[in-house]
């Protein structure tokens, strides 16, 4: 069940971000760190009503945000579709636990029936140049790269910016 998240659940939240930062550190993929993400993020996303959980038997095994706000560092970014309305996917996570389930297919399949619902053009992301596994994935669903951006305080190594038209 995919719900929206409450303040009272970001323990929980920040306890399954750093469960996935750890599972990717592992595998040599320094996407997720002490600065990113962090509870004032999700404090944020909770208060603008953009941050979803994915729940199973009352336990969030996942996490997606779905904003209309576009971020400063995607301005360069030469778009498929004119910046007005889109649809921005961040935080999407899935608890080490429950990955390899179709848990991530779950919430990107939500994302895309709540664009569709409210009309945007596109959806856009961006997902860290060193995971491999998570380029495929949104590949394989439609999105295509356009261009890199940089997060200095997450890594050195850019981050690719996709996008998928509806």
């Amino acid at each position: 069940m995919i719900v929206p998240a409450k303040n009272s659940e970001i323990p929980e939240i920040l306890s399954l971000t750093r469960a996935c930062a750890q599972e990717m550190i592992s595998r040599n993929i320094f996407q997720w760190n002490e600065h990113y993400p962090t509870a004032t993020a999700f404090e944020q996303d909770i208060a603008r009503n953009e941050l979803f959980l994915l729940k199973e038997n009352d336990s969030i095994i996942g996490t997606i945000v779905l904003s209309t706000l576009m971020d400063d560092e995607y301005l360069d970014i030469d778009w498929l579709t004119p910046s007005k309305n889109n649809l921005y996917i961040h935080r999407l996570a899935v608890h080490p636990d429950y990955q390899g389930q179709g848990n991530a297919r779950k919430l990107m399949d939500y994302a895309y029936a709540f664009a569709k619902a409210h009309s945007t053009p596109s959806i856009r992301l961006d997902t860290f140049s060193q995971n491999k596994r998570n380029q495929k994935f949104y590949e394989a669903r439609g999105y295509e790269k356009l261009g890199s951006i940089y997060f200095p305080k997450q890594s050195e190594h850019p981050f690719y910016c996709y996008e998928r038209v509806l």
